[in-house]
């Protein structure tokens, strides 16, 4: 018997930057009614981590990659600039910039990861934080910045201190130690940063522990632009798929 099918598909693009390696991460946050269109930025050949991100935040990077997404055969929706740093480093009207550059090259609705975080912080009622990342502290200083001009107020930040080509080696027992030294007893919730990170299997047991919602760059990311299109986020135990 032929089954019926296949379902119709919305779709989201993506925009990551050159060197993600978390495609898998991000659809495992996806419906099944949800298909990725997923691209990259141009290599950005450079050794100092905090010259990378800077030059991942300007918004000529986002044009080709963008327009590559945005003309997928059913129409991207939404289209995420899926970089924590590339898109903290400019400030509040560094990441505005960003999503104003994707709508122009064709984006009918753009969000970046800095930008998904600060909703998210909203929609969990979450004003005060603890920051658990990989960065080196110049990086790390950006995203207390970055947080505190949107109104967020920073309790902690504990980081690996590393450079950005050697985050994607992290693996889970590293990522899971760093997130529990990270909390604060008064903070609302965790925010575990860089899509480079590896997450999704920690999220919900790591919530029971600490008893508050953790979310993570990839998650919010994903959340975001699936909230463009009336679609919940698939997080088994997440706090956050709840809303």
């Amino acid at each position: 018997m032929i089954p019926t099918g296949p379902g119709e598909q919305v779709a989201v693009g993506v925009v990551a930057s050159f060197d993600f390696a978390r495609d898998r991460e991000l659809w495992r946050w996806v419906p099944p009614e949800v298909s990725l269109h997923i691209s990259r930025t141009d290599a950005v050949p450079l050794d100092d981590s905090f010259a990378l991100v800077s030059r991942l935040n300007d918004p000529a990077m986002l044009t080709r990659p963008t327009r590559e997404v945005a003309r997928v055969p059913i129409g991207a929706r939404a289209v995420l600039y899926s970089c924590t740093a590339g898109s903290f480093v400019g400030g509040v009207d560094g990441e505005r910039a960003l999503r104003d550059a994707m709508t122009a090259a064709g984006a009918p609705c753009a969000v970046t990861t800095s930008g998904a975080l600060v909703a998210a912080l909203s929609a969990l009622g979450a004003g005060r934080i603890a920051i658990a990342h990989p960065y080196v502290d110049p990086i790390a200083v950006e995203l207390a910045a970055f947080l505190t001009e949107a109104g967020v107020e920073v309790l902690a930040s504990h980081g690996l201190g590393l450079e950005s080509r050697v985050i994607s080696s992290v693996d889970y027992a590293t990522a899971a130690d760093l997130i529990m030294r990270g909390d604060h007893p008064d903070a609302d919730a965790i925010f575990v940063a860089c899509t480079l990170l590896p997450t999704y299997d920690l999220i919900a047991p790591l919530e029971r522990l600490v008893g508050k919602p953790i979310i993570t760059a990839n998650q919010v990311g994903v959340w975001a632009a699936l909230r463009q299109l009336g679609v919940k986020l698939d997080g088994p135990g997440q706090h956050l798929a709840r809303l």
